[in-house]
């Protein structure tokens, strides 16, 4: 392998952190240079060393854990829900376009403005954060899923046809792999939906732990460095369940596309 091929190929690997190093390079810039005030924005070091402090010291890997687990839990019953319906519906272009406005109503209101009506039926706890966030990722999960099952390729159901399999077979072992790279989008965009909405329920509706509990209690208390490492906390979070998802997806439907 010649010296350029082995740069380029460096270069390629270290793309994704360009944009961090010159993210960071502008706020440390800004706090330097007081920019703003040092209140509000302390430097990068500060920051980072109040995330290392929370983890190995502090309560930031609590916080941490208990929003995964509240995730993980509302994905879970997201999918459980959401995937058998969007097949069904999705099998029936006509049954699906009788629920379409619902389906698309629900999934364009924002998620907090049900927080009243998720509080009135469970309460004040676990359940009510997990409901709402799961009503909020199976939406999304169930419109793509649904969507996936329409588009999948007609010749291949024809095929299936004719050399004599059944609808339930079709359905099966045609139809249910055609859709899956548009059903693993689905879910892609269900669990960022889904850490989104765990994080304002924990801002919001009575918790006493998890990155949004302590995103707020820290800006209550202007306590910035420790908001900055829970934000950071919570965007590594994002990052790599989106991460995590986008290997799942090249590793079990690298059909897709083709």
């Amino acid at each position: 392998m010649s010296r350029n091929t082995k740069f380029a190929r460096f270069i390629r690997q270290i793309q994704p952190l360009i944009g961090a190093a010159f993210l960071v390079l502008l706020w440390w810039l800004a706090s330097a240079g007081r920019l703003i005030d040092p209140v509000l924005l302390p430097s990068p070091a500060e920051s980072w060393h109040a995330f290392i402090y929370g983890l190995t010291e502090g309560t930031l890997w609590h916080d941490f854990s208990q929003t995964i687990v509240r995730t993980t839990v509302s994905f879970v019953i997201a999918i459980i829900v959401a995937v058998p319906i969007g097949v069904f519906l999705g099998s029936s272009e006509t049954v699906y376009r009788s629920v379409e406005f619902s389906v698309d109503f629900f999934r364009s209101t924002p998620a907090s403005a049900l927080f009243p009506l998720f509080l009135v039926m469970f309460g004040v706890g676990e359940e009510a954060k997990i409901a709402v966030a799961a009503f909020g990722a199976a939406l999304i999960i169930l419109f793509n899923t649904a969507y996936g099952v329409m588009n999948a390729r007609k010749q291949r159901q024809l095929a299936a046809r004719v050399m004599g399999a059944s609808k339930v077979r079709i359905l099966t072992d045609v139809t249910i792999w055609e859709s899956l790279p548009q059903t693993f989008v689905g879910m892609r965009s269900g669990i960022s939906i889904a850490l989104v909405i765990v994080i304002v329920a924990e801002m919001f509706i009575g918790s006493t732990d998890g990155l949004g509990q302590r995103i707020i209690n820290a800006q209550m208390i202007f306590d910035m460095p420790e908001m900055y490492a829970a934000i950071f906390a919570s965007g590594a979070l994002g990052y790599g369940l989106n991460l995590l998802f986008i290997i799942l997806e090249r590793r079990f439907v690298h059909w897709g596309g083709k």
